[in-house]
């Protein structure tokens, strides 16, 4: 299994064609040295282990309705698949609040994420064909702009279980629905694309990259020009099996009347497909 992506440098003055390119050639791209701050990372990785660790998580199971909160083991599974994922997570939304005792380093975080997301979709739409940007119903990054529906996932995937149920994995082959997801990189190995030629890629970045990929919010607003890639978190092998893997992806999302293509809305896109996955 060899590296599917090249990384990128944000520094670099061809950044904003290099990532539009990676994006367009396999709905991913790796930025090195960008401005997220590596310390913050950490500590947002401590504070969301404790939590996981801690028998208190259950307290704050989340709330159907606003889809915030704690989502204990087995509760998703990807659209397509009937076996649930080996994880558990915790959703925040923006005005929500986080555990008790939890650190304010995960709201800084997500600030930090956000920005960089609103720079990088402004790359993505001035390097894409003027016939797709003319489509766009209003700018990229002002389709995120104060959307209450972006949402910060933290995610656990605890050591393997003795007995894995069949066809059981920490993250089964999926799309992401949004616009874009930008992913600190996680704690351990195992995210995999599908790439063109239907083989399956390790995506491989060091600690302090950001790993980017398209949503199918972006593939539907551009007319497939940018492409949501298939990925997955594969179960590990040898020591890793007896580890925890933590990640915390930024799914950015449009304020819900956005229009993304042929009169529908990002509401009512996402509506459909959390209906499918079975978390709503």
């Amino acid at each position: 299994m060899i590296n599917a992506l090249p990384t990128l440098n944000y520094r670099s003055a061809d950044a904003p064609q290099q990532f539009a390119q990676s994006f367009q050639q396999s709905g991913f791209a790796v930025l090195s040295h960008s401005p997220i701050d590596p310390a913050l990372v950490e500590h947002t990785y401590q504070d969301w282990h404790a939590f996981f660790k801690s028998d208190d998580k259950v307290q704050y199971t989340f709330d159907p309705e606003i889809q915030a909160g704690y989502f204990p083991l087995h509760t998703e599974q990807a659209k397509g698949h009937t076996t649930p994922d080996l994880k558990e997570f915790f959703h925040i939304y923006e005005g929500h609040p986080l555990p008790r005792g939890m650190s304010n380093a995960t709201w800084a975080l997500f600030d930090q994420l956000r920005c960089l997301a609103t720079e990088l979709l402004e790359w993505i739409e001035a390097q894409a064909p003027p016939s797709i940007r003319s489509s766009f119903t209003e700018p990229l990054g002002s389709m995120i702009a104060n959307s209450q529906e972006t949402l910060f996932r933290l995610l656990h995937y605890p050591p393997l279980p003795q007995e894995i149920p069949p066809g059981a994995v920490r993250a089964a082959a999926h799309e992401d629905i949004n616009l874009i997801t930008l992913l600190p990189a996680a704690t351990g190995m195992g995210l995999e694309l599908l790439d063109a030629e239907g083989q399956w890629q390790s995506v491989i970045c060091d600690r302090g990259d950001i790993v980017v990929n398209v949503g199918d919010m972006l593939q539907l607003a551009s007319q497939g020009f940018y492409r949501s890639a298939t990925h997955r978190v594969v179960n590990p092998d040898g020591p890793a099996q007896h580890q925890s893997r933590l990640s915390m992806p930024l799914f950015l999302h449009p304020r819900p009347e956005v229009v993304l293509a042929e009169g529908k809305t990002a509401r009512q896109y996402l509506q459909e497909r959390l209906r499918e996955i079975g978390l709503v």
